[in-house]
């Protein structure tokens, strides 16, 4: 049964999206072994909002790999919406790393002389959409961005701000499980920030589910959910009154994208 526009859409099991369990994350220097996570267990329900949030060495860049599908724990299991990555080949983890996940960085990492229509197309591309789709598709998720009359312009033609919601409307454009976003304003002034925050907001309200990684209370102070940690433990896990909540944009979830998803 198909779920209206902007509403979650429960699998027939209703899993999490994130399913960490006692993950251990262990780097060899030499002879010194550094513990960067300790046993961390998160999870993630669809539809939620969390913010990551720990000082330099706390672990929450490792999460961050592991949730992202980058590296792998050395100890404990991890489901992505329902699947347990553990038991996938690389080529298998590459693709449900680009199905499943939408990455929004700090950086922006938009293509050169590329219109932002074919930046936000990319993914698309990768999944072997056809153009006409892939067209609509792109051109759907710059309008839930607020950018449909720049879709013809290059990335040194838009501001920092329309670079990262030309970064976001990739990031959603496959209509992935989740939105992870490591430091997605660390490169914005501070109104700019608060108006990718809210939008932000607007998707999470339709449906989006979001992990952030920052280290800026402000920023978090937008999410649902605040998890800190300290030397690769969870400290802290508590939910919170976010800021900045506004309507929800209606945006198609994951099961309606024909193409994108994985079978």
């Amino acid at each position: 049964m198909e779920a209206a526009l902007g509403s979650p859409v429960a699998s027939e099991h209703d899993h999490p999206v994130l399913d960490l369990r006692r993950i251990v994350k262990t780097y060899s220097l030499g002879t010194i072994d550094v513990h960067a996570l300790r046993g961390v267990s998160l999870s993630v329900s669809r539809g939620d909002f969390v913010a990551i949030m720990g000082a330099s060495g706390s672990g929450k860049s490792t999460l961050m790999h592991i949730i992202g599908c980058l590296d792998v724990p050395t100890r404990g299991q991890y489901f992505l919406d329902g699947i347990d990555v553990r038991t996938l080949d690389e080529a298998s983890l590459s693709r449900i790393r680009s199905r499943k996940i939408g990455f929004v960085f700090q950086s922006f990492n938009l293509v050169p002389r590329t219109t932002a229509q074919a930046n936000v197309e990319l993914p698309l591309l990768y999944a072997g959409v056809k153009p006409k789709e892939r067209r609509q598709m792109a051109a759907e998720a710059l309008e839930a961005v607020g950018l449909a009359d720049r879709a013809a312009h290059m990335p040194n033609e838009l501001s920092g701000g329309q670079q990262q919601r030309v970064a976001l409307a990739r990031a959603i454009v496959t209509r992935p499980a989740l939105v992870l976003a490591d430091e997605p304003t660390g490169a914005l002034d501070t109104v700019t920030s608060e108006e990718m925050m809210a939008m932000f907001s607007r998707l999470n309200a339709a449906g989006r589910t979001i992990v952030l990684i920052t280290h800026e209370e402000e920023i978090a102070a937008y999410a649902k959910r605040r998890v800190r940690l300290r030397d690769g433990l969870i400290i802290d896990d508590r939910r919170q009154a976010p800021v900045g909540a506004a309507p929800p944009k209606l945006w198609p979830e994951p099961a309606q994208a024909s193409g994108a998803s994985a079978s």
